[in-house]
Protein backbone atom coordinates (compact mmCIF):
# COMPACT_ATOMS: atom_id res chain seq x y z
CA UNK A 1 0.00 0.00 0.00
CA UNK A 2 1.02 3.51 -0.67
CA UNK A 3 -1.02 6.43 -0.65
CA UNK A 4 0.47 9.95 -0.97
CA UNK A 5 0.16 13.51 0.78
CA UNK A 6 -0.37 15.76 -1.85
CA UNK A 7 -1.24 19.08 0.16
CA UNK A 8 -1.51 20.13 3.92
CA UNK A 9 -3.35 23.26 5.62
CA UNK A 10 -3.48 24.37 9.07
CA UNK A 11 -4.85 27.44 10.63
CA UNK A 12 -4.75 28.56 14.68
CA UNK A 13 -3.23 26.48 17.22
CA UNK A 14 -3.37 29.16 19.49
CA UNK A 15 -5.08 29.04 23.36
CA UNK A 16 -8.02 30.64 22.30
CA UNK A 17 -9.04 32.08 18.52
CA UNK A 18 -11.41 34.41 18.89
CA UNK A 19 -12.27 36.13 15.54
CA UNK A 20 -12.50 32.56 13.51
CA UNK A 21 -15.51 29.94 13.93
CA UNK A 22 -14.52 26.46 13.98
CA UNK A 23 -16.11 26.58 10.64
CA UNK A 24 -14.18 29.66 9.39
CA UNK A 25 -10.86 27.29 10.71
CA UNK A 26 -11.94 25.00 8.76
CA UNK A 27 -12.22 26.96 5.67
CA UNK A 28 -9.12 28.22 6.26
CA UNK A 29 -7.18 25.34 6.53
CA UNK A 30 -8.92 23.76 3.43
CA UNK A 31 -7.98 26.69 1.16
CA UNK A 32 -4.25 26.91 2.28
CA UNK A 33 -4.37 22.45 1.84
CA UNK A 34 -5.91 22.84 -1.60
CA UNK A 35 -3.81 26.04 -2.46
CA UNK A 36 -0.35 23.72 -1.97
CA UNK A 37 -1.83 19.73 -3.32
CA UNK A 38 -3.32 22.95 -6.66
CA UNK A 39 -6.71 21.20 -6.78
CA UNK A 40 -9.73 22.06 -7.20
CA UNK A 41 -12.07 20.78 -4.00
CA UNK A 42 -15.28 21.01 -6.31
CA UNK A 43 -14.00 19.12 -9.53
CA UNK A 44 -10.54 17.10 -8.11
CA UNK A 45 -11.67 15.36 -4.39
CA UNK A 46 -13.43 13.02 -4.76
CA UNK A 47 -14.92 12.02 -0.87
CA UNK A 48 -14.13 14.14 2.02
CA UNK A 49 -14.07 13.50 5.66
CA UNK A 50 -14.19 15.11 8.83
CA UNK A 51 -13.20 13.83 12.78
CA UNK A 52 -15.40 15.93 14.97
CA UNK A 53 -17.58 14.85 17.83
CA UNK A 54 -21.31 16.65 18.88
CA UNK A 55 -20.11 17.24 22.58
CA UNK A 56 -17.05 19.07 21.54
CA UNK A 57 -19.10 21.35 19.47
CA UNK A 58 -21.88 21.68 21.27
CA UNK A 59 -24.14 21.46 18.08
CA UNK A 60 -26.48 18.45 17.85
CA UNK A 61 -25.65 16.19 13.97
CA UNK A 62 -22.87 18.45 14.09
CA UNK A 63 -21.79 16.86 10.87
CA UNK A 64 -24.20 18.66 8.92
CA UNK A 65 -21.85 21.46 9.41
CA UNK A 66 -18.82 19.56 7.76
CA UNK A 67 -19.78 19.64 4.43
CA UNK A 68 -19.52 23.53 3.21
CA UNK A 69 -15.82 24.43 4.65
CA UNK A 70 -14.10 22.07 2.92
CA UNK A 71 -15.91 22.11 -0.53
CA UNK A 72 -17.85 18.96 0.16
CA UNK A 73 -21.22 20.38 -0.07
CA UNK A 74 -23.59 18.18 -2.58
CA UNK A 75 -20.82 15.48 -2.98
CA UNK A 76 -19.73 12.62 -0.91
CA UNK A 77 -19.12 13.69 2.86
CA UNK A 78 -18.57 11.86 5.82
CA UNK A 79 -17.79 12.18 9.39
CA UNK A 80 -15.67 10.27 12.11
CA UNK A 81 -16.08 10.33 15.48
CA UNK A 82 -12.87 9.74 16.76
CA UNK A 83 -8.90 11.03 16.17
CA UNK A 84 -7.88 12.73 12.95
CA UNK A 85 -5.17 9.49 12.64
CA UNK A 86 -8.13 7.36 12.20
CA UNK A 87 -9.68 9.69 9.98
CA UNK A 88 -6.44 8.95 7.73
CA UNK A 89 -7.27 5.50 7.66
CA UNK A 90 -10.88 5.71 6.99
CA UNK A 91 -9.66 8.28 3.76
CA UNK A 92 -6.94 5.44 2.84
CA UNK A 93 -9.58 2.86 2.42
CA UNK A 94 -11.48 5.09 0.56
CA UNK A 95 -8.91 5.27 -1.85
CA UNK A 96 -7.45 1.60 -1.36
CA UNK A 97 -11.14 0.27 -2.34
CA UNK A 98 -11.38 2.25 -5.51
CA UNK A 99 -14.00 4.83 -4.53
CA UNK A 100 -11.88 7.51 -4.58
CA UNK A 101 -8.85 9.18 -6.16
CA UNK A 102 -8.18 11.97 -4.09
CA UNK A 103 -9.94 12.35 -0.46
CA UNK A 104 -9.61 15.45 1.96
CA UNK A 105 -9.11 14.40 5.78
CA UNK A 106 -10.11 17.18 7.92
CA UNK A 107 -10.34 17.32 11.87
CA UNK A 108 -10.66 20.84 14.31
CA UNK A 109 -11.25 21.94 17.77
CA UNK A 110 -12.43 24.96 19.52
CA UNK A 111 -12.03 24.26 23.06
CA UNK A 112 -11.92 27.70 23.59
CA UNK A 113 -15.37 27.60 23.31
CA UNK A 114 -16.57 24.64 25.93
CA UNK A 115 -17.60 26.07 29.26
CA UNK A 116 -17.93 23.08 30.83
CA UNK A 117 -15.36 20.84 29.20
CA UNK A 118 -14.26 18.92 32.70
CA UNK A 119 -18.14 17.87 32.24
CA UNK A 120 -18.39 16.25 29.35
CA UNK A 121 -14.53 14.75 29.88
CA UNK A 122 -16.56 13.27 33.36
CA UNK A 123 -19.74 12.47 30.49
CA UNK A 124 -17.15 10.21 28.28
CA UNK A 125 -16.63 8.00 31.13
CA UNK A 126 -18.82 4.41 31.92
CA UNK A 127 -21.93 5.52 33.29
CA UNK A 128 -21.02 3.16 36.54
CA UNK A 129 -17.81 2.66 37.06
CA UNK A 130 -15.84 6.18 35.65
CA UNK A 131 -18.52 8.85 36.44
CA UNK A 132 -17.63 9.25 40.19
CA UNK A 133 -17.92 12.95 40.32
CA UNK A 134 -14.34 13.72 40.28
CA UNK A 135 -13.27 17.56 40.53
CA UNK A 136 -10.40 16.57 38.43
CA UNK A 137 -10.86 15.30 35.22
CA UNK A 138 -7.37 14.15 35.04
CA UNK A 139 -7.34 11.43 37.66
CA UNK A 140 -7.46 8.77 36.09
CA UNK A 141 -4.49 9.75 34.26
CA UNK A 142 -2.72 10.25 37.68
CA UNK A 143 -3.67 6.64 38.06
CA UNK A 144 -2.38 5.22 35.47
CA UNK A 145 1.12 7.10 35.18
CA UNK A 146 1.69 5.91 38.77
CA UNK A 147 0.84 1.89 37.67
CA UNK A 148 3.41 3.02 34.57
CA UNK A 149 5.89 4.13 37.03
CA UNK A 150 5.93 0.99 38.94
CA UNK A 151 6.26 -1.34 35.98
CA UNK A 152 8.87 0.12 34.16
CA UNK A 153 10.67 1.98 36.98
CA UNK A 154 10.00 5.20 35.90
CA UNK A 155 10.93 7.90 38.26
CA UNK A 156 9.06 11.19 38.58
CA UNK A 157 12.48 12.88 37.52
CA UNK A 158 12.02 11.20 34.17
CA UNK A 159 8.93 12.47 33.41
CA UNK A 160 10.30 15.85 34.30
CA UNK A 161 13.08 14.76 31.51
CA UNK A 162 9.83 14.58 28.97
CA UNK A 163 8.61 18.01 29.88
CA UNK A 164 12.03 19.61 29.66
CA UNK A 165 12.93 18.18 26.10
CA UNK A 166 9.64 18.58 24.38
CA UNK A 167 9.34 22.56 25.54
CA UNK A 168 12.78 22.94 24.28
CA UNK A 169 12.35 21.08 21.28
CA UNK A 170 9.03 23.55 20.34
CA UNK A 171 11.03 26.24 20.25
CA UNK A 172 11.84 25.38 16.46
CA UNK A 173 7.88 24.74 16.10
CA UNK A 174 5.46 27.88 14.96
CA UNK A 175 2.78 25.90 16.18
CA UNK A 176 4.00 25.70 19.51
CA UNK A 177 2.51 28.42 21.80
CA UNK A 178 3.84 26.71 24.82
CA UNK A 179 7.14 25.98 24.11
CA UNK A 180 10.17 27.31 26.58
CA UNK A 181 13.09 26.30 27.93
CA UNK A 182 12.86 24.75 31.08
CA UNK A 183 15.09 23.42 33.74
CA UNK A 184 14.46 19.51 35.43
CA UNK A 185 13.87 21.53 38.69
CA UNK A 186 11.41 24.11 37.12
CA UNK A 187 9.50 21.27 36.59
CA UNK A 188 10.17 19.10 39.77
CA UNK A 189 9.10 22.13 41.93
CA UNK A 190 5.77 22.65 39.76
CA UNK A 191 2.57 22.20 41.90
CA UNK A 192 1.32 19.02 41.53
CA UNK A 193 -2.33 18.92 39.71
CA UNK A 194 -2.78 15.06 40.64
CA UNK A 195 0.44 13.35 41.34
CA UNK A 196 2.99 12.38 39.99
CA UNK A 197 1.41 15.09 37.32
CA UNK A 198 2.57 18.91 37.51
CA UNK A 199 0.90 21.25 35.47
CA UNK A 200 3.79 21.48 32.66
CA UNK A 201 3.37 17.43 32.90
CA UNK A 202 -0.31 17.70 30.97
CA UNK A 203 -0.77 19.56 27.37
CA UNK A 204 -3.06 22.22 27.38
CA UNK A 205 -5.59 23.11 25.53
CA UNK A 206 -5.38 25.05 21.84
CA UNK A 207 -7.61 25.65 19.07
CA UNK A 208 -6.70 24.42 15.64
CA UNK A 209 -7.54 22.96 12.43
CA UNK A 210 -5.91 20.91 10.03
CA UNK A 211 -6.89 19.65 6.55
CA UNK A 212 -4.40 16.37 5.03
CA UNK A 213 -4.72 15.87 1.13
CA UNK A 214 -4.47 12.15 0.27
CA UNK A 215 -4.03 10.81 -3.36
CA UNK A 216 -3.95 7.15 -5.08
CA UNK A 217 -0.13 6.54 -5.63
CA UNK A 218 -0.93 7.41 -9.33
CA UNK A 219 -2.71 10.58 -8.72
CA UNK A 220 -0.45 11.66 -6.20
CA UNK A 221 2.41 11.46 -9.04
CA UNK A 222 1.15 13.74 -11.21
CA UNK A 223 0.40 16.60 -9.21
CA UNK A 224 3.79 16.58 -7.02
CA UNK A 225 7.37 15.03 -7.29
CA UNK A 226 7.77 15.34 -3.76
CA UNK A 227 4.66 13.34 -1.73
CA UNK A 228 4.85 12.07 1.14
CA UNK A 229 3.91 8.46 1.30
CA UNK A 230 1.72 6.40 4.36
CA UNK A 231 3.23 2.94 3.49
CA UNK A 232 1.15 1.56 6.78
CA UNK A 233 -1.42 2.36 9.25
CA UNK A 234 -3.78 1.00 11.62
CA UNK A 235 -6.01 2.12 14.52
CA UNK A 236 -7.13 -0.12 17.68
CA UNK A 237 -8.89 0.12 20.75
CA UNK A 238 -7.96 -1.93 23.96
CA UNK A 239 -11.23 -1.99 25.84
CA UNK A 240 -13.22 -0.02 28.23
CA UNK A 241 -11.26 0.84 31.70
CA UNK A 242 -12.94 -2.21 33.90
CA UNK A 243 -11.26 -4.27 31.24
CA UNK A 244 -8.18 -2.36 30.33
CA UNK A 245 -4.70 -2.57 31.41
CA UNK A 246 -3.23 0.50 33.14
CA UNK A 247 0.20 1.22 32.79
CA UNK A 248 0.56 -0.57 29.18
CA UNK A 249 -0.68 1.17 25.60
CA UNK A 250 -2.35 -2.24 24.03
CA UNK A 251 -4.05 -0.07 21.60
CA UNK A 252 -0.51 1.07 20.42
CA UNK A 253 0.92 -2.50 20.16
CA UNK A 254 -2.01 -3.61 18.47
CA UNK A 255 -2.30 -0.70 15.86
CA UNK A 256 1.70 -1.20 15.19
CA UNK A 257 1.83 -3.98 14.70
CA UNK A 258 -0.34 -4.16 11.67
CA UNK A 259 1.01 -0.89 10.46
CA UNK A 260 4.57 -2.21 10.61
CA UNK A 261 3.26 -5.49 8.80
CA UNK A 262 1.71 -3.41 5.93
CA UNK A 263 4.99 -1.15 5.53
CA UNK A 264 6.94 -3.62 6.06
CA UNK A 265 9.36 -2.45 8.15
CA UNK A 266 10.52 -2.99 11.50
CA UNK A 267 10.80 -0.88 14.51
CA UNK A 268 14.66 -0.87 13.99
CA UNK A 269 14.44 1.09 10.91
CA UNK A 270 12.50 3.68 12.18
CA UNK A 271 14.42 6.94 11.90
CA UNK A 272 11.89 9.92 13.99
CA UNK A 273 8.80 9.42 16.19
CA UNK A 274 5.89 11.37 16.75
CA UNK A 275 3.96 10.26 19.29
CA UNK A 276 1.11 11.19 21.38
CA UNK A 277 2.34 13.08 24.94
CA UNK A 278 -0.89 14.57 25.98
CA UNK A 279 0.81 13.59 29.59
CA UNK A 280 3.95 13.39 30.01
CA UNK A 281 4.11 9.81 30.97
CA UNK A 282 2.48 8.83 27.89
CA UNK A 283 5.48 9.69 25.84
CA UNK A 284 7.45 7.04 27.73
CA UNK A 285 4.47 4.51 27.25
CA UNK A 286 3.86 5.22 23.81
CA UNK A 287 7.61 4.32 23.27
CA UNK A 288 7.16 0.99 24.51
CA UNK A 289 4.34 0.07 22.69
CA UNK A 290 5.81 0.90 19.35
CA UNK A 291 8.69 -1.31 19.97
CA UNK A 292 11.03 2.01 19.56
CA UNK A 293 13.30 1.93 22.72
CA UNK A 294 14.58 -1.69 24.37
CA UNK A 295 15.63 0.33 27.61
CA UNK A 296 13.29 3.81 28.14
CA UNK A 297 14.41 5.28 30.97
CA UNK A 298 18.37 4.76 29.94
CA UNK A 299 17.36 6.21 26.38
CA UNK A 300 16.05 9.12 28.06
CA UNK A 301 18.65 10.23 30.26
CA UNK A 302 21.47 9.76 27.53
CA UNK A 303 19.30 11.77 25.25
CA UNK A 304 19.01 9.48 22.39
CA UNK A 305 15.42 11.10 22.07
CA UNK A 306 16.79 13.85 20.57
CA UNK A 307 17.54 14.93 17.07
CA UNK A 308 20.83 12.91 16.52
CA UNK A 309 20.30 10.17 18.71
CA UNK A 310 19.24 6.67 18.26
CA UNK A 311 15.55 8.16 17.40
CA UNK A 312 14.42 11.65 17.30
CA UNK A 313 11.08 11.16 20.04
CA UNK A 314 8.95 14.65 19.00
CA UNK A 315 11.75 16.55 17.71
CA UNK A 316 8.96 19.70 17.19
CA UNK A 317 7.91 19.76 20.56
CA UNK A 318 4.52 17.28 20.27
CA UNK A 319 1.50 18.18 22.39
CA UNK A 320 3.42 19.32 24.99
CA UNK A 321 4.80 22.68 23.02
CA UNK A 322 1.67 22.48 20.81
CA UNK A 323 -0.91 21.74 22.49
CA UNK A 324 -3.33 19.45 22.84
CA UNK A 325 -6.37 19.91 19.59
CA UNK A 326 -8.93 17.72 21.03
CA UNK A 327 -9.99 15.36 17.59
CA UNK A 328 -7.15 17.44 15.74
CA UNK A 329 -4.57 16.10 18.05
CA UNK A 330 -3.39 13.06 15.91
CA UNK A 331 -3.15 15.21 12.30
CA UNK A 332 -1.05 17.83 14.69
CA UNK A 333 1.49 15.33 15.06
CA UNK A 334 1.31 14.02 11.38
CA UNK A 335 1.71 18.14 10.96
CA UNK A 336 5.22 18.10 12.48
CA UNK A 337 6.19 14.59 10.78
CA UNK A 338 5.38 16.11 7.54
CA UNK A 339 7.75 19.25 8.11
CA UNK A 340 10.45 16.57 9.56
CA UNK A 341 10.74 14.51 6.45
CA UNK A 342 10.07 17.54 4.14
CA UNK A 343 13.38 18.98 6.12
CA UNK A 344 15.49 15.39 4.67
CA UNK A 345 14.39 12.78 7.59
CA UNK A 346 14.22 9.51 5.77
CA UNK A 347 10.81 7.79 7.53
CA UNK A 348 8.69 8.20 10.48
CA UNK A 349 6.07 6.83 12.96
CA UNK A 350 3.20 8.52 14.41
CA UNK A 351 0.98 7.16 17.30
CA UNK A 352 -2.15 9.14 18.40
CA UNK A 353 -4.02 8.45 21.50
CA UNK A 354 -7.66 9.61 22.03
CA UNK A 355 -7.06 10.34 25.31
CA UNK A 356 -9.12 10.28 28.74
CA UNK A 357 -11.16 7.89 29.21
CA UNK A 358 -10.58 5.88 26.18
CA UNK A 359 -7.70 3.40 25.31
CA UNK A 360 -8.15 3.65 21.12
CA UNK A 361 -5.13 4.79 18.99
CA UNK A 362 -3.73 5.13 15.85
CA UNK A 363 -0.56 4.67 14.06
CA UNK A 364 0.84 5.58 10.42
CA UNK A 365 4.17 4.89 8.96
CA UNK A 366 5.58 7.66 6.56
CA UNK A 367 8.06 8.26 4.13
CA UNK A 368 9.63 10.43 1.80
CA UNK A 369 10.39 7.47 -0.92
Amino acid sequence: MKIGIIGVGWYGFKPSIKDSSFREMMFEASTRAYEEANINPRTDVDTFISCQEDFWEGISISDEFAPDPIGGAMRPTMTVTGDGIQGIVHGIMHISSGLSNITTVEAHAKPSDILSLNHIIEFGHDPIYGRIGAKNCNFLAGLEAVKYMQKSKIEREDLAYVVAKNKELGLKNPRASFASKLSIDDVMNSEYVVYPLTELDISRYVDGAIVIVLASEEVARKYTDTPIWITGASFASDSTLELSELGEANYLKIASKKAYQMAKINPKQIKSAFIDDTYSYKELEHIEALGLSQNVKEDLREGQFYPGGKIPVNPLGGLLSVGRPLEASGLSLLLDAISYLRDGEENAIVGSWRGIPTFTGGVLVVSRK
